[in-house]
């Protein structure tokens, strides 16, 4: 075990020194911030910090200053010491990647266990970046303790990915959206919002007055927002999927009812709204500890989907995926193993997916399967297993082998991981939005911003 150890008034001699190196990362910067509250966008916003003085992002000047202050209660004089004053002079920014070495010298020795030592940050170039000096009372016992370990801090930001594609949804044109049965705070709070950031424009279908006194309790604002009249749930979904057929309504969205109410409207062969895809569920969740948003298919729609249902549940995530941008998904077939078992089905469906790509029947991504959830999302683990593919440890897609697998790892993800979530359905006409009753706003927003990105690229406005 390490241990962190002081050195007293009386051991202390005149040039006496210490130091420690540290290098600047961006969480550095972040955890910073967080910290102190310091927002300035000079150390946050990379645009701004291009126009400002040192034409890049740079340190909080305290953030050296904290280095000093590391290097007097650790090592010199250590454990015990207690700040009277610190002078600081800033010579030169810091910016990331600077690899900053902090040392203090004992300069002169006073008396009630006074010190006073210089303090200096240099630079890797040997440039001085912080000078001055600090006077301490010393410690008069010794110490003599365990060095504390530290927890480890991991820094996100909650839904960033989902703000970048909520921020290219709003350069494009909003899409009428019904909002089916709105007759429930989170359901209004969503649509009026989402409209408000200028994605849909919506169309509350749903009995009225129920309507309005559902705005009235959630103080509301309903505006000139078109209300249709429905007398129920099951009704409003009717009436929601008609306007598509009208050619009135772009997307569909999941108010205060339950799924099946939409979907056994939408599957029935009258309804004007099928495809010759199977439909399915996609989440995009943007996990904490994950570097890129992850997908996961299918969690609501197919319970025990064939092999066939499952190409088509590929070939949806994949539409997503260049609606949103990212050219050549990485699909993770999902299984217990990595390997062919014959007495674990999910393995045989993951082999003949990869050979239908091979074979062009599933095209626009890279596939492979099975993979275990650890050799899809791990580099590590796939290096320990000595995997070789270009899916495995980097997947953008996660293809669950059912729903009800599908369903608890993202909400494992969502309720454990912390991870923010959007989702929509694919291979109807329209995308569907089939937000949870417990979903929040920012959830609604950015299924939003999903269902507007598909319209607008498959009409070759993305």
């Amino acid at each position: 075990m390490q241990f962190i150890e002081n050195r007293t008034y009386d051991e202390l001699k005149v040039g006496d020194t210490a130091a420690l190196t540290r290098t600047l990362r961006q969480e550095d910067i972040a955890l910073f911030a967080v910290l102190s509250g310091d927002v300035n966008p000079a150390h946050l916003d990379a645009e701004f910090a291009k126009t400002d003085m040192f034409h890049r992002i740079v340190a909080h000047g305290m953030w050296g200053g904290a280095l000093i202050s590391a290097v007097l209660g650790t090592e010199l004089p250590g454990p015990g010491t207690v700040y009277l004053a610190q002078s600081l002079h800033f010579r030169r920014p810091v910016g990331l990647g600077d690899t900053i070495t902090t040392s203090v010298t004992v300069r002169e020795k006073r008396d009630a266990a006074r010190v006073l030592l210089d303090c200096i940050c240099r630079n890797q170039t040997g440039d001085t970046v912080i000078e001055g000096e600090a006077e301490v009372i010393a410690p008069t016992e010794k110490v003599k303790r365990p060095r504390a370990l530290l927890p480890q801090v991991h820094v996100h930001t909650p839904g960033a990915c989902h703000q970048r594609f909520i921020a290219a949804a709003r350069k494009l044109s909003p899409i009428r959206t019904a909002i089916i049965h709105p007759v429930d705070e989170l359901s209004l709070r969503g649509a009026t919002e989402a409209s408000a950031a200028g994605l849909i424009e919506p169309v509350l279908v749903g009995p009225i007055e129920k309507v309005k006194r559902a705005a009235e309790a959630a103080s509301v604002n309903l505006g000139q927002l078109e209300i249709i009249d429905a007398p129920h749930s099951h009704a409003a979904a009717e009436r929601a999927v008609q306007l598509v057929r009208e050619g009135r309504i772009e997307a569909l969205m999941k108010g205060a009812l339950h799924t099946n109410e939409i979907l056994n409207v939408v599957v029935r062969a009258d309804s004007g709204l099928r495809t010759e895809r199977r439909m399915s569920h996609i989440y995009l969740l943007d996990v904490p500890h994950y570097p890129k948003p992850l997908f996961i298919t299918d969690a609501a729609i197919n319970i025990y989907p064939t092999l066939n249902d499952k190409r088509d549940i590929v070939r949806n995530a994949i539409d997503l995926c260049h609606a949103l941008g990212i050219a050549t998904p990485k699909i993770a077939i999902l299984s217990a193993v990595e390997t062919i078992e014959p007495k674990i089905s999910s393995t045989l469906d993951a082999a003949a997916l990869c050979k239908m790509a091979d074979r062009g029947q599933i095209g626009g991504g890279l596939l492979d399967g099975p993979l275990a959830f650890d050799n899809a999302v791990s580099k590590a683990a796939v290096a320990a297993k000595q995997i070789v593919s270009p899916v495995a440890g980097d997947a953008d897609v996660l293809v669950a082998p059912d729903l009800e697998s599908g369903n608890m790892l993202a909400k494992q993800l969502i309720y454990l991981a912390g991870a923010a979530s959007a989702g929509i359905v694919l291979g109807a006409r329209v995308p569907i939005m089939l937000t949870s009753r417990a979903d929040d706003i920012p959830a609604r927003i950015a299924s939003c911003a999903l269902a507007l990105l598909v319209v607008r690229h498959r009409g070759g406005g993305a």
